[in-house]
Formats: C-alpha cells, structure tokens, sequence
C-alpha cells in the first residue's frame, strides 16, 4: 500500500500538477495540505475523474487539509483538535481507511518568532500531542502526515546556522516534535535514510530548488502497530521541478498488506 502526503500551496491553482503527479504514481491513499479553497471550492469533479475519493476540510485563501484514496469505505473521524474551540483554521482532520487512521495535519507555520504565531504554534503543537497520545492508548494503526513546519535536526536542512531563529528550527519547535515523537510514533522516512540528507521543501527564491538548498518538513510519524509494516519510502522530487508546481514535493512511504 502506498501512502502519500503532499502540500499543494493551492489546491485549484497547482490542480494540474497533481492530477499529473496522481496520474503518474498512483498512491493508495494520499493527504493534502495547503487547500487555499473554501469548502465549496474543491474540485471534487477532477480528483473523482483521476479515480479517488475525497474527504476534505476547506478554507478560504489559507490553511484546508484534504485526504484521498481510491477506497469509497473512507469514514471521516474528526476534524479539527481540542483543546481551543475559538481555533477556525483548518488544518486537521482525521480519516478511518483501508484499516488506517490516517490524521492529515498542516502545521502552523509560527513566523515571525517570537510573536503571537509562533505562540500560536506551540500552543497547536501541544493539542497535537494530546491527541496523538490519545491514539497510541488506543493502540490504533495510526498515521500522523503531513506539514509539520519543523525540521527535526540539522541534517533536515541546508545550512542550519542560517535558520536558528526561524520558527521552523527554533529549540522550541524541535523539542515538541521530539516529544511528540518519543510518545512511541517512527518517523518513517528518517527511519528509511538515517543519515542521509533528504528534503521535501525548496523556496521559489534564489534558486533554492537548483542549488538543493532544501528543508525536510513533511513527515510520516507511525503507530507502533505500524512500524514492522514500514517497507520504503522516498520523495518525488523531480515534481518540484515541474512548471507552475508548489514549493514541497510528494513524499510517500509503502506498508506491508
């Protein structure tokens, strides 16, 4: 089974890129980051024509999370975290498929830092783990993907110096996907390339793509009911690289039935 998660940066602008991306690898199941679509602009005409099912948590210019798969038997689950009932944004939303719970979550970015958005972060970082430890008692087959917005440690990005005040790679934001991890999840891919320097984030600036001055900042985190299933795993880097494309890359893994 093959498992992917991708940000957009605009589900209706980038569409052609990922109906040919969709076309062209054929995941199983795929989460959606980055909508930038209010609930009634989803083009769920076209992701239905590529052969998928959609379940999807919109908003208007910003933020939306979609899940994908080629199975009709998808039952969402929840949308949206506890713990703030003022928070609007979209950026959760938890979906039962193919005997997975699959959780596709867009991250706060947290710029600038400090200020009220990187608060705001850490603040969705904790409801986050509260959650996802919420999972791991139930001892599900769980999958938490999608934007994270942190670099987990120096070999995840170019460069680090350059980054120690960013709200991406601030000591802060790295202790809670730490923490969040060491609840007993796998960070799948780092778990397929221990030393390796992958990246899943380019800038459209200064040639970031062309130069490989990458971030990894899509992830894969498993339950341990899931972490013996774990088989490979890469990124679809070359999709950066296409005309009028979003500034992440595809990143896949593939589980054992």
């Amino acid at each position: 089974m093959k498992i992917a998660t991708y940000n957009v940066n605009g589900i209706n602008g980038r569409l052609p890129v990922l109906l040919r991306w969709l076309h062209e690898t054929q995941p199983d199941i795929v989460c959606l980051q980055e909508l930038k679509a209010p609930q009634e602009k989803f083009p769920l005409q076209a992701i239905e024509e590529a052969g998928y099912y959609a379940i999807w948590h919109g908003q208007k210019s910003w933020n939306g999370v979609a899940v994908l798969s080629k199975d009709p038997q998808m039952k969402e689950i929840q949308r949206g975290l506890a713990g703030d009932d003022e928070d609007l944004q979209s950026r959760y939303l938890e979906v039962f498929v193919h005997k997975l719970l699959i959780c596709c979550l867009y991250l706060p970015n947290g710029n600038p830092a400090p200020g009220p958005k990187f608060d705001y972060k850490l603040k969705w970082f904790a409801r986050l783990q509260q959650q996802a430890k919420l999972l791991l008692d139930k001892q599900l087959p769980a999958i938490l993907m999608g934007d994270f917005n942190v670099m987990p440690t120096d070999l995840d990005v170019y460069k680090p110096e350059r980054w120690v005040d960013d709200a991406l790679f601030r000591p802060e934001t790295r202790a809670a996907f730490h923490e969040l991890v060491n609840q007993g999840w796998t960070d799948a891919i780092r778990t397929l390339y221990p030393h390796e320097k992958i990246y899943t984030f380019w800038d459209y600036f200064r040639n970031a793509y062309g130069r490989d001055a990458g971030l990894r900042i899509d992830h894969f985190l498993l339950s341990p009911a899931l972490k013996d299933r774990l088989k490979t795993g890469g990124v679809d880097r070359h999709v950066r690289g296409w005309e009028k494309t979003s500034d992440h890359a595809p990143v896949w893994i593939t589980l054992s039935e």
